[in-house]
């Protein structure tokens, strides 16, 4: 794999470099014409702005600013609120950002990020965020690289709704932006550790300081691990711990205030058994299961935390990666160069059935994602009425992707025992291997194929993806008190994916509608229809009629088990395996300081994501590109209709703010109408994924958050979010046409209530008391399980309604309760006892048709209580 990528590696490399040291390069003879300044004054002032009361300073625009001042919605969560809330990473933070959720699926690697309901990636790797994840300014692009343990964070910001005029790559849902500490040319640092319940242990630390009166550097590294809080009896282990850790080490160079150039190096591996599933409904496949010695959970007791499986479900993780940010002032104007290289591998493997029989062997995925970014942007300070923002940025990704899914050395049984259910007890596995390829003239030809063990499916992609754009913002200053601003965007995206996918399962090889089988058929008519009461001879006329009907075919119940059906590959004469997408989005807004203490904003805002490529077994062409498929003659066996790729999605939202700031009590609220076009959804089937563009999703919201003082000790904060969203067009979605029905997993209400004391003792030393509830109304859970689709004996849909009605009883309601007390001395060691979901609140996160088991429904659960203590010493 090395030599395969050493070329692109090499480049990118040598790119990276050059983008870093040029700027530092031409840079220096300019700031000769400059007064020399002191040095390291902006390294220290980023201690003093990570937390001035109400007046927190955030960089959301790319602009210092207060967050009371930004015309924009916003939510911030500082470093003292993510160690008072034991918050580990970003899953960990949808407890105090209400428009954010969080959802963990498949593995590790495959977390998905909302806002204000808005959001997808799913676990393939094909389809990209529709929330741009930042840290430090510089893109994550997939999941695996965003999930690892917060650093050293001076605060979090959630950009709530589109933000493509300012950020370069996916942010038409909004963008998460983690900003770290900066070196300090003081030394100091902290240290802290844990201990808590299922032997939790988290150990983390940074040391920062000057090596001379320009440079400083910081390394800070951390441990995070913990037992499983799951049992699972098939294999006598533990699922869902934790092991991970990461190291992160900085320079900052600063020669004077025009002046700065911090590099960044990081790592971080993920090596955990992660995620279980639990059974949440029977079927008789359940039954055919545990006749062949497998186990499955009790689907009455899905929250006693045991499970069935036959293997650990394993994920190694591994991201770093290398990143240059320079920063020049030269008067007014300020020139930012960010250039970075990313590097993720994610191998995982999982038990796909669920239970302990060995159905699914082997259900691996080996991705790696090779990932270069540059922007350059310039921003003006000016006296006048103008100021602006300008900027490019440019993005060159690649993904190879390598999936095994093989059965294993029970699925052949399995697979004999659903064909005997499914035909009355008239079929079996033998029958149908010896009676096929005696038609075929060649009686041995099937036997003891169909279903065997390490038979599958063996999957290899390559996408490359580039994509440059063009950002930038203009404000003008009518008066001081009111400032309109105009933003754009032009992206230019274009994606290229090969694939070599090759299918092993005989079984799903076979044509059941072959000239060959028609004496098979015609037998399987005639006694049909004598058992239906029909005489000899009519029995002999239907079937004669109707052996070469596909609508007719009585094997046509068969291809409900033909799970792994030959791959049409990308590029093919028909398909090009190329998208080429490119777009302007723009922002309009006016603000205004209603008073010195109340700002109002009004803005219309636009977004883009470009097309998705379903990088997985389920990609199938378009429906319009079947015949073309056909007379090329490039058709394999079974070839279906369905979906490579998702087109680009584009955002809208108009919006109404208000923020206040009146010392002691401070208030934002938003008001909009938010409006996806083209929205990427992808919804598990059971036994593969369905990726379909919506054809509009819509979304009213009303946010608030706000803070109290009433005294120097005490503070009080609220925020809630109300969602009412629907899909104003869905026509083709995988549960027929959802137009009109409201999207599933988006609770009406959700709201966070925080409380925090702070008292001073007599020697210095303070205590702190902090509590924080966060509810989320009851909502459906998923919109339905395709799986329940009522269809014919040929595939063809009868009716969706079962597939809703299945749906419908799973509901989530959400009651957590944090909570921490701290006793910090005036030494710098603190002290804390903590707890998180202290209420141990259940509740089923994700259900979805169990794999391979119709009429069967699986799901994820969420984390139990977690509580424990801890020590800090800070200097």
């Amino acid at each position: 794999m090395k030599s395969k990528f050493a070329g692109t590696a090499g480049s990118i490399r040598s790119a990276l470099l050059f983008g870093i040291a040029m700027p530092a390069m031409i840079l220096p003879s300019l700031a000769k014409a400059q007064e020399e300044a002191q040095p390291a004054t902006a390294a220290q002032d980023d201690v003093a702005a990570e937390e001035q009361g109400n007046e927190i300073v955030i960089t959301a625009t790319k602009r210092e600013q207060t967050l009371q001042d930004v015309p924009v919605a916003v939510s911030v969560t500082t470093a003292e609120t993510i160690e008072r809330a034991k918050i580990r990473d970003l899953s960990d933070l949808q407890s105090i950002v209400p428009a954010l959720r969080v959802g963990q699926l498949q593995s590790s690697a495959n977390t998905n990020f909302f806002i204000r309901g808005f959001g997808n990636g799913a676990n393939n790797a094909g389809i990209e965020p529709s929330v741009g994840v930042f840290v430090d300014g510089v893109y994550r692009s997939r999941t695996a690289a965003q999930i690892g343990d917060l650093p050293d964070v001076q605060r979090i910001e959630v950009l709530r709704g589109p933000q493509s005029t300012l950020f370069g790559k996916n942010a038409s849902a909004g963008v998460i932006s983690i900003v770290t500490r900066a070196p300090q040319f003081k030394f100091g640092g902290n240290v802290e550790a844990s201990y808590g319940n299922y032997n939790a242990v988290v150990v983390k630390g940074v040391v920062t300081g000057p090596v001379s009166d320009t440079i400083a550097v910081s390394l800070a590294g951390g441990i995070n691990k913990r037992d499983g809080y799951i049992t699972d009896l098939g294999y006598n282990g533990e699922a869902n711990n934790r092991n991970r850790w990461f190291v992160r080490g900085q320079a900052l160079f600063q020669p004077s205030d025009a002046f700065k150039l911090r590099l960044i190096a990081d790592y971080d591996k993920i090596d955990e058994t992660c995620c279980s599933v639990v059974n949440l409904r029977r079927s008789g496949a359940t039954s055919i299961i545990e006749t062949l010695g497998g186990r499955v959970n009790d689907f009455q007791t899905p929250f006693a935390d045991t499970v069935y499986s036959n293997f650990p479900s394993s994920n190694d993780i591994k991201n770093y990666g290398l990143s240059g940010q320079m920063e020049y002032k030269a008067g007014p104007l300020t020139l930012t160069s960010i250039t970075a290289y990313r590097k993720s591998r994610a191998i995982t493997n999982q038990d796909s059935d669920f239970t302990s029989a060995d159905l699914i062997g082997r259900n691996s995925a080996d991705v790696d994602i090779g990932t270069f970014t540059q922007e350059l942007r310039i921003a003006s300070d000016l006296d006048g009425p103008f100021n602006f923002l300008l900027g490019g940025y440019y993005f060159d990704e690649t993904i190879n992707q390598g999936n095994q899914i093989l059965f294993g050395s029970q699925f052949r049984p399995y697979g004999n025992a659903l064909i005997q259910a499914a035909s009355g007890g008239a079929l079996n596995v033998t029958t149908l291997e010896g009676t096929f390829g005696a038609l075929e003239n060649n009686p041995a030809k099937y036997l003891n194929t169909f279903f065997r063990a390490g038979d599958g499916l063996t999957e290899q992609y390559k996408l490359r993806d580039k994509a440059y754009s063009l950002f930038g913002n203009v404000d003008f200053e009518v008066t001081d008190r009111l400032t309109l601003t105009a933003g754009f965007n032009y992206t230019n995206d274009r994606k290229d994916v090969t694939t070599n996918v090759v299918s092993t399962d005989v079984f799903s090889g076979i044509n059941l509608d072959a000239a060959a089988y028609a004496p098979f058929r015609n037998q399987l008519l005639f006694l049909g229809a004598l058992g239906q009461g029909a005489s000899p001879a009519g029995a002999a006329a239907f079937a004669a009629a109707n052996q070469n009907n596909p609508a007719a075919n009585p094997l046509g119940g068969l291809r409900a088990f033909q799970f792994l059906p030959p791959f049409l590959n990308l590029p093919n004469a028909v398909e090009s395996g190329k998208t080429r997408d490119s777009d302007w989005s723009y922002t309009l807004r006016a603000a205004y300081d209603a008073t010195d203490t109340v700002n109002v904003y009004l803005s219309y805002a636009t977004g883009f994501k470009a097309s998705s490529f379903n990088l997985s077994r389920d990609s199938r062409p378009l429906a319009s590109d079947l015949a073309a498929i056909r007379t090329a003659g490039i058709a394999p066996v079974n070839l279906g209709a369905g979906s490579r790729f998702a087109g680009p999605e584009d955002a809208s939202v108009y919006e109404f703010g208000l923020k206040a700031n009146w010392g002691l009590v401070s208030a934002n609220l938003a008001v909009f109408k938010q409006t996806i076009k083209g929205f990427q959804s992808n919804i598990f089937t059971g036994t593969g994924f369905a990726l379909a563009n919506a054809g509009k999703q819509s979304t009213f919201g009303i946010e608030f958050d706000g803070m109290v003082k009433p005294v120097d000790a005490l503070t009080f904060n609220v925020s809630f979010i109300y969602l009412d969203p629907k899909y104003d067009s869905f026509p083709n979605s995988a549960l027929g046409d959802a137009t009109g029905r409201k999207p599933a997993g988006l609770p009406g209400l959700s709201a966070t209530f925080g409380a925090q004391y702070e008292k001073e003792l007599t020697n210095g030393d303070t205590i702190i008391l902090r509590g924080d509830y966060h509810y989320d109304a009851p909502v459906q859970i998923a919109d339905g399980l395709p799986g329940f689709i009522q269809r014919n004996a040929q595939g063809q849909v009868v009716s969706y309604a079962p597939a809703f009605a299945a749906a419908r009883p799973f509901r989530r309601e959400v009651s957590d309760a944090n909570a921490s007390l701290t006793y910090a001395m005036e030494n710098g060691l603190e002290l804390s006892v903590w707890g998180r979901n202290l209420l141990d609140s259940r509740n089923i996160t994700t259900i979805f048709d169990s794999v391979a088991q119709s009429g069967s429904i699986s799901g994820y659960t969420n984390q139990p209580r977690t509580y424990g203590v801890g020590a800090r010493f800070k200097w």
